[in-house]
């Protein structure tokens, strides 16, 4: 539980934010460089120029801090990655917009880097692998089913179900992408990769659920 900030010399603080910036900005560097595990509050104290009585002012444990760090980045991802514009009517668009912003986020070094530390936590900690479910992939697949789901309204798509729906689309922009850098088996993936992935995707998912209203007529 947070409570009130106190200075190096024992006063009351009147930089809170900027405080707090400096330790989830320590502590990124830390858990990425020394895992979860490896991390001890006296290396994030350390890493972020503030005393450890600073540190504990704001996060009672080094797992209450992780979790902050969890919600903050995979907020502030998911709030970029669903930034939808208003209109409904493209799909194709939008889906492949959507797509993008989605494997460029996923293949970035320091998220892949993020995603290992939190399954290597999660056995041992479970409540930070939900966590970072819930405010990372749960979240993106929700306001993606909304998404679908105004699609469906303005008559562009047909779909029973669009959380599954938007579970699936996720999958196949992902897929065949994704793994291999988590898994080490490439460092990088070319721009062009990903647009050959997101277009895979979005031509499958489309020749699902397009509605035959909108479909384009046969040759």
């Amino acid at each position: 539980m947070e409570a009130e900030i106190i200075d190096e010399t024992g006063a009351p603080s009147n930089d809170g934010g900027a405080k707090r910036r400096q330790v989830m900005d320590g502590a990124r560097a830390v858990f990425l460089s020394a895992g979860f595990d490896g991390a001890s509050m006296n290396d994030i104290a350390r890493a972020a120029g503030v005393s450890k009585g600073t540190l504990y002012a704001y996060f009672d444990s080094k797992e209450q801090l992780f979790e902050a760090l969890i919600r903050e980045e995979r907020g502030q991802q998911a709030e970029r990655l669903c930034a939808f514009p208003p209109d409904p009517s493209d799909p194709d668009a939008q889906l492949r917009g959507f797509g993008r912003r989605l494997v460029e986020m996923m293949t970035r070094p320091e998220t892949v880097a993020h995603v290992r530390v939190v399954i290597a936590a999660t056995g041992k900690f479970p409540r930070l692998g939900q966590v970072f479910y819930e405010a990372g992939p749960h979240y993106g697949v929700q306001k993606l089913a909304e998404r679908l789901q105004a699609f469906v309204e303005a008559g562009a798509l047909e779909i029973a179900d669009t959380e599954r729906a938007a579970r699936q689309f996720i999958d196949l922009c992902l897929s065949g992408v994704h793994k291999r850098l988590l898994f080490g088996v490439v460092d990088s993936v070319a721009p062009s990769e990903i647009d050959h992935a997101v277009d895979a995707a979005v031509e499958v998912f489309l020749k699902a659920y397009r509605s035959d209203a909108t479909a384009s007529p046969p040759p």
